[in-house]
């Protein structure tokens, strides 16, 4: 009888899991398998199983460690600094100025074009030769010229640099959107109390802000941990190896180097530790709500 009052719903679900099985898990499986295997590409016909092997050797691959390592530094870092930037500036962007609209649109800007545009347009900013906007104003003050995405520690901080601008608008507005939704009352009490503005931001808008927080941070985390296509744009994955992600490895190991096995390997381990982050997050989310 539960069954049959269900059965429409069922209805419903199926397309979605039908494509959701073909285009998500089918694939996950496949790659899965493929792991397990010294497959180079094309034909099947040379495919012989190596157990774990390739499991074995992605952590033995310098490459693969250092892009793991870049990739963690990035997910850190491009996370913290937008959460803190983002909440003042939605509370600025909360305010009564005459100009909010125009201040609301140009910082959520940065967040329309694709990540592409992006690392493109500020690699030519970037750039040391003499069409670099940004070293041109350094010239300007009296500075010299900084290799900004030559030398390999300030290729990291501009990569950082430039994802924040990208997506600090964005996530502005996600907190603007909560703080649009706290009651005035709760701030006519504290007033009334005797908090000054400091007060009243600490102790109102960011308790309150929770529910935002967990979700943009989730958000941030997620993407940053599998970023590709800002620092390939934007340098390269260099120099050398100092701006490269994990998810670049796992391309380069298979269409480059056709080590598809150990290509796999990577992308089920890097999916399980992401899988893994995600899981902790909604967890660490739910007992703060």
């Amino acid at each position: 009888m539960k069954l049959k009052k269900e059965l429409p719903y069922l209805g419903f679900i199926l397309p979605a899991f039908i494509v959701y099985t073909l285009l998500i898990m089918f694939p996950l499986l496949q790659a899965l398998g493929l792991s397990l295997t010294d497959w180079k590409g094309v034909s099947l016909d040379n495919l012989h199983f190596v157990g774990l092997q390739n499991y074995i050797d992605v952590f033995y691959d310098k490459q693969i460690r250092l892009s793991i390592l870049n990739t963690i530094i990035y997910a850190l870092f491009v996370p913290a600094i937008i959460t803190v930037l983002a909440i003042p500036l939605s509370a600025a962007l909360n305010s009564g100025m005459k100009t909010k609209n125009f201040q609301r649109a140009a910082f959520f800007f940065p967040s329309v074009p694709s990540a592409l545009v992006i690392g493109f347009l500020w690699s030519y900013i970037m750039s040391p030769l003499s069409y670099g906007l940004l070293n041109r104003v350094v010239e300007f003050f009296g500075g010299k010229p900084v290799l900004w995405l030559a030398n390999p520690k300030m290729a990291m901080v501009s990569v950082i640099f430039v994802s924040v601008w990208s997506q600090l608008g964005w996530h502005a507005c996600i907190y603007l959107a909560q703080l649009q939704s706290i009651s005035s009352d709760l701030y006519e009490a504290a007033r009334i109390d005797g908090a000054n503005g400091l007060q009243l931001f600490f102790k109102i808008t960011v308790p309150q802000l929770k529910p935002a927080m967990v979700t943009s941070i989730m958000l941030l985390m997620i993407s940053s941990l599998k970023v590709f296509d800002l620092p390939f744009a934007l340098t390269g994955g260099g120099p050398g190896y100092s701006t490269t992600m994990i998810s670049q490895v796992i391309i380069q190991r298979g269409f480059t180097d056709k080590m598809y096995g150990r290509s796999m390997a990577s992308a089920i381990i890097f999916f399980i530790f992401v899988a893994v982050i995600t899981v902790i997050q909604q967890k660490a989310g739910e007992e703060k709500a």
